[in-house]
């Protein structure tokens, strides 16, 4: 008896923890502990109004002007993948999350933290990827500021980027907004960016080539606008993907999802990729689509807007807000049961942005 007890010190249960001491990677991977991270830890010492919408970004008025404002940092490895490099994901990323909040982007900045010893063909390199993705998106880069650190404490550079914009009078879009009822629409195929992250960087060959999907929204955003001004929910699902984005929105709102899996689109490469890595792409990362909640009235008439722009040809509604179970998110499957899908601990695979 005594050995038997002594054989068990040291077991742990197998369910996911979330009561760690000191930070691991997965606090920032979009999933559980990231969440409980912002709300738990941080949420409570800077809370305020417009904080804590916890949205993409944040909308303050200033003089009767309602101006977004967002920020972002990106520590994407590796720095080059097909469809992109950390550069063009720096602009675009927060161009988007200006989207999200149904502004036009108007400025951003950029901070450099680059390690000692970094190449300055890259470095090059990546702010003419931001140049030429900033001229693309519309917006000037107007301000910013860099750093250099030891050689061996930054993994090459690490880039943030903040940008403003202006929302036109009538727009409210946030995630509490969502309301029993409104259709979910998804812009396009998923999992593009999180598979051409981990071939690249794991020099993974598959049959066809996967590219990021890493594309300016705004564009996308303002045709949906002028058709459907009353949008309810705009959410680009990046870190986590179309589930965690899904999750939170349920989460803030307080109501039921249901999603039908037989309308989410899923390219063969992606879905060949992740049944051999034994991923699940509803969780795998994207950078060029969006998720947006609206009024059943206007579904029809803006999945039409959205498949006459480049980034929107594939656009479909994915599924639709229920009053019950709230906070969840449910899923229709194509062999007709209801799954659960609940929100991962972390990334499926981390520093993806």
């Amino acid at each position: 008896m005594e050995n038997e007890h002594d054989a068990s010190v040291g077991l742990e249960c197998p369910i996911p923890r979330d009561d760690y001491d000191s930070i691991h990677l997965a606090h920032g991977g979009g999933g559980k502990l990231t969440n409980q991270l912002i709300r738990s830890r941080l949420l409570p010492i800077f809370k305020n109004e417009t904080l804590s919408e916890l949205h993409d970004g944040a909308v303050v008025s200033i003089d009767g002007l309602r101006l977004a404002f967002s920020t972002d940092s990106y520590v994407v490895h590796p720095l080059f993948f097909p469809g992109g490099d950390i550069g063009s994901l720096a602009v675009f990323g927060t161009t988007n999350d200006l989207a999200m909040c149904g502004a036009t982007p108007l400025a951003i900045s950029a901070a450099f933290i680059i390690e000692e010893g970094f190449s300055m063909r890259d470095l090059d390199r990546i702010a003419e990827s931001m140049h030429h993705a900033a001229l693309r998106a519309g917006v000037q880069l107007v301000t910013g500021d860099t750093k250099v650190v030891d050689r061996g404490k930054g993994d090459g550079i690490f880039i943030n980027t903040s940008g403003i914009g202006v929302v036109k009078k009538g727009i409210d879009i946030r995630p509490k907004r969502a309301a029993v009822g409104d259709r979910i629409i998804l812009s396009g195929p998923i999992g593009l960016h999180g598979i051409a992250i981990m071939a690249a960087r794991e020099g993974l060959e598959f049959q066809a080539s996967v590219r990021s999907d890493s594309a300016d929204l705004s564009g996308l955003v303002e045709a949906m606008l002028d058709d459907c001004p009353d949008i309810h929910v705009l959410r680009d699902p990046t870190r986590g993907g179309v589930a965690s984005a899904l999750n939170e929105i349920a989460q803030d709102a307080g109501v039921g999802i249901l999603i039908h899996e037989e309308e989410i689109s899923v390219p063969d490469e992606v879905a060949g990729a992740c049944e051999l890595l034994g991923l699940d792409p509803l969780y795998v990362a994207n950078e060029g689509k969006l998720i947006a909640f609206v009024p059943p009235d206007c579904a029809e008439s803006v999945v039409s807007t959205m498949r006459r722009h480049p980034l929107g040809t594939s656009s479909a509604v994915i599924g639709e807000v229920t009053a019950t179970p709230a906070r969840t998110v449910l899923m229709r499957t194509q062999i007709r049961t209801t799954r659960v899908v609940d929100m991962l601990s972390g990334e499926q695979l981390p520093r993806i942005c």
